[in-house]
């Protein structure tokens, strides 16, 4: 059984604040993106409402769901930005010459997640409530596993695109900016699932955020979110996780074994 160090664990953590900190230009995608998605989609939700003469509330319909999918994006990025400042500086033969562990590396990245999409959330949920009134009690309880499951699809998501580049090599990392936008169309952000082809609709019914954004637009509708598929939604994502994190040491078990670790080591630049 592998044993995480919370020091070794948590250095990572500190590493990743020092770089934050002293980066202006680290700091401000942490919540400037989400700040012109949020305005974007609220004016557009907005002006919607006031053409639209079949009495549907666009805020909760729409800026509900960019909100959702910017926060799983956030998520994802956060993963992949954390592990490209090893690529970008050739830092990898650094870190695991150290006692490091694999697990620990993917545990860091995930916590340092954890703190940069908090700052995402937080400044999306302001301005979405305070400048267009969207409100959140109508989704209770069910709000909850709708973040953890796109929290956890989005770590998962993003490991898997860390473990892409680490076999391919960094050239790879333009593979990774497009996952988003490439699944979107299958988890039905914006329309429901019936909308899609019929092939298109079993993919979606593989993806954990399917779930997600089908409960919420059951219950803007004024119904309820389906409580089995909510907690299948959070299963899903676990076993995605679980999935993500053994590919990612296959993955580095290989490129060590092979020697393919070294073309993110300074000592092979010309």
């Amino acid at each position: 059984m592998t044993v995480i160090s919370a020091r070794r664990t948590g250095a990572l953590l500190l590493r990743q604040y020092y770089l934050i900190r002293g980066s202006v230009a680290r700091l401000v995608p942490l919540f400037i993106w989400v700040t012109i998605d949020m305005v974007l989609w609220g004016f557009i939700t907005k002006y919607l409402n006031t053409i639209s003469g079949a009495g549907i509330d666009f805020v909760p319909r729409l800026l509900g769901a960019v909100l959702l999918w910017d926060f799983f994006t956030r998520v994802m990025q956060g993963v992949t930005l954390a592990f490209f400042e090893d690529v970008w500086s050739r830092n990898f033969l650094n870190l695991f010459a150290s006692p490091l562990s694999i697990a620990e590396y993917v545990t860091g990245l995930m916590l340092s997640t954890i703190a940069t999409s908090a700052i995402g959330l937080v400044v999306m949920l302001v301005l979405a409530v305070v400048v267009f009134g969207l409100s959140f009690f109508a989704f209770g309880i069910a709000l909850l596993p709708f973040l953890l499951t796109l929290f956890l699809f989005g770590i998962a998501l993003g490991i898997v695109a860390c473990a892409m580049v680490l076999r391919l090599g960094p050239a790879a990392e333009w593979f990774v900016w497009p996952i988003p936008g490439l699944i979107s169309p299958f988890v039905g952000v914006f329309y429901p699932l019936s909308t899609l082809p019929r092939w298109m609709q079993w993919v979606g019914y593989t993806m954990p955020p399917t779930y997600v954004f089908e409960g919420m637009r059951a219950i803007v509708a004024g119904g309820q979110g389906s409580g089995p598929l909510l907690l299948w939604s959070v299963i899903l994502a676990t076993a995605y996780l679980g999935a993500a994190g053994w590919l990612f040491a296959r993955v580095y078990r290989h490129a060590v074994r092979t020697g393919l670790i070294t073309r993110y080591s300074a000592e092979t630049l010309t």
